[in-house]
């Protein structure tokens, strides 16, 4: 008989009976305290005699509660977004810095979030916290500043593995800020702006080589052909002239520049 009745015993089934017999005596006025509404976003949970009646929530809409012998609890399914405050970590290269998030979850399971756990809501937000300080413990902080994606990641999936049995459903997990101390950020910028430095010597060496040769490549070509320097003075005239200046550029063949150095080494 127990085990037809729910586990409840004959006497809890004598109990039960005597509590429908009681709304059919007191009908139509004792429906009202035996109908309760469930909205859409919720589920309840009922208890018959302390035990729970079935293995599914019930609602939404209308359900049926008996007096004396049935009570019933709320259990909210819409997302819930709680915000993880600052955790002062200690990085895997010995830095100290203040990380915050958030998580977003939902109860997928009344039941369980009902009976396997006190406080559901309450049992999440404080495995988020540690959760949070023992990922992040793991990682130097380069990689928490570059990969925050695949940390939350990591974390939403050791959440959710580990509050699968609360009912819970772990939706999204978001790092929100990493704080890091006044001497270590001044101490990057440092290193960043002589990285940066470093990178600009040799972006510059690296056009001087490139002057240099295109240079040598044009002297080489220069040197063929004699008239090729005068109709590069030509246009350089041309430049000159074009800007509005004062300056006056008289172009000189460098023969005869070679003439007057001879005639003077030769006096």
């Amino acid at each position: 008989v127990a085990d037809r009745r729910d586990g409840i015993g004959v006497c809890g089934w004598i109990l039960v009976s005597l509590s429908f017999l009681l709304v059919l005596i007191t009908f139509p006025i004792s429906i009202w305290a035996c109908i309760k509404v469930i909205r859409e976003y919720e589920r309840a949970v009922v208890f018959r005699l302390g035990r729970i009646l079935s293995k599914k929530a019930k609602g939404p809409g209308l359900i049926l509660i008996l007096p004396c012998t049935d009570t019933f609890i709320k259990v909210d399914l819409r997302t819930v977004a709680s915000k993880i405050p600052p955790q002062e970590i200690l990085t895997k290269d010995a830095v100290t810095t203040q990380v915050d998030g958030v998580v977003y979850y939902r109860i997928h399971s009344a039941v369980s979030a009902i009976a396997n756990v006190t406080d559901v809501h309450s049992a999440t937000f404080l495995l988020a916290q540690t959760t949070l300080r023992n990922v992040l413990g793991t990682q130097s902080l380069a990689q928490l500043l570059a990969g925050r994606e695949e940390i939350a990641q990591s974390i939403q999936a050791t959440l959710d593995s580990a509050t699968e049995q609360w009912g819970i459903k772990v939706a999204r997990v978001e790092i929100k800020d990493v704080r890091i101390p006044v001497a270590m950020q001044r101490a990057m910028a440092a290193e960043a702006e002589a990285a940066r430095e470093a990178r600009a010597k040799i972006v510059a060496a690296a056009g001087e080589m490139n002057v240099s040769k295109a240079l040598k490549q044009a002297s080489m070509v220069l040197a063929e052909s004699p008239a090729g320097l005068q109709l590069r003075y030509l246009q350089t005239l041309t430049t000159l002239a074009a800007e509005n200046n004062s300056t006056i550029v008289f172009p000189l063949p460098v023969n005869m520049l070679e003439n007057v150095g001879q005639k003077n080494r030769g006096g």
